[in-house]
């Protein structure tokens, strides 16, 4: 089950589509969906989480906590919105693209991939734009 909440203005515009889109991202990847929680947060919200959690003293998009265990996919992924705009707008692609990439990206840390070294990171680039490719043809 994965379910949306909003501590921020933004809402998705059909959690349907995304849900079904991100079920079958985890099915893609031969993995069972779980519960996932997504929070879409602003910049202090999440700056907060990760002084708190993490140590980190810094901005970022996205953070996901993993509670995946065997095959079963399950988390809590935390996305400021605002880090979201200004990162489609600095890597000039559209403000949808850049939340599903983001979206997708937490699933697949879920599902074993990392991005700490330049090859991971690649490979992760690579299986985010194969996912985000999914959700428009399911359009």
């Amino acid at each position: 089950m994965i379910r949306y909440n909003y501590e921020t203005n933004f809402e998705l515009e059909d959690e349907t589509v995304f849900s079904n889109w991100l079920n079958q991202i985890v099915l893609s990847e031969n993995k069972v969906l779980g519960e996932i929680n997504y929070i879409f947060c602003n910049d202090d919200y999440l700056h907060k989480i990760n002084v708190e959690y993490l140590n980190h003293d810094t901005l970022t998009d996205i953070i996901s906590f993993d509670y995946s265990e065997g095959n079963l996919v399950q988390g809590d992924i935390f996305i400021s919105i605002e880090r979201v705009r200004e990162n489609a707008h600095n890597f000039e692609v559209s403000f949808k693209n850049e939340l599903l990439r983001v979206m997708a990206h937490g699933v697949l840390h879920y599902c074993g991939y990392k991005d700490k070294s330049d090859t991971d990171a690649g490979i992760m680039r690579k299986k985010e734009d194969e996912k985000i490719q999914m959700f428009h043809v399911e359009q």
